[in-house]
């Protein structure tokens, strides 16, 4: 087992993921400091909460606000990944001709989508379906594709909910029956680069839930 090293943190201006410039420079600013880029986590996201048509209001979703959660979840996340596969590819290979590997953000929405999630479950569920043939791409430069799926977690997102709200929603995970911690997901981030093994995979983190219309 690869053992665990703690990196120093990169101090690098938060890029916009939909634009290569940006996405671009951050990433010659991470291969700079460390030599190589060989791993690459795709966490930026947003998300709306709209029906397709209320009929109370009479109003029909917005199609830009669809735009932009497509453009920011699904686009900015292929935007990542292409520019990142440039830079891994020039890396000198282990033994098993392993160059690098980038994981992404879906969601448990990209399969049980629920009322008003229209725009954000299409964005993860593109995330799911491009993670196969974008390691299939990948696969002849040794560079390796994974998607994490959480559930509901501890963060940014649901901080600025109401303690009994996050305690309701933690308490609709079966086990263990709280909200995910992002420690937890990073465990995962650190056990996919350990093991060469996983490519193309789509992996639930979700303490078994299954989420509700």
């Amino acid at each position: 087992m690869t053992p665990v090293v703690t990196i120093p943190p990169l101090v690098a201006p938060r890029p916009q993921v939909t634009s290569p410039k940006e996405v671009g420079a951050a990433l010659a600013v991470a291969q700079k400091q460390f030599g190589r880029l060989d791993l690459a986590v795709n966490c930026a996201g947003v998300g709306i909460a709209v029906k397709t048509y209320n009929s109370k209001k009479d109003k029909v979703h917005d199609l830009e606000e669809f735009q932009k959660v497509i453009n920011v979840n699904l686009v900015g996340t292929f935007n990542v990944i292409r520019l990142s596969a440039q830079l891994m590819s020039h890396n000198k290979p282990d033994a098993d001709g392993h160059r690098g590997l980038v994981v992404n953000t879906a969601s448990v929405a990209a399969f049980e989508g629920q009322v008003g999630q229209a725009a954000y479950s299409a964005s993860k569920g593109g995330i799911v379906g491009m993670t196969l043939p974008i390691a299939r791409d990948l696969a002849p430069l040794g560079i390796r594709v994974v998607t994490i799926a959480p559930g509901l977690f501890n963060t940014p997102l649901l901080a600025g909910l109401p303690e009994k709200v996050r305690t309701f929603l933690g308490q609709q995970v079966p086990f263990p029956s709280r909200l995910g911690e992002p420690a937890e997901y990073a465990h995962l981030v650190q056990a996919l680069a350990e093991n060469p093994m996983i490519n193309g995979e789509v992996v639930r983190l979700d303490g078994a839930l299954r989420m509700q219309p």
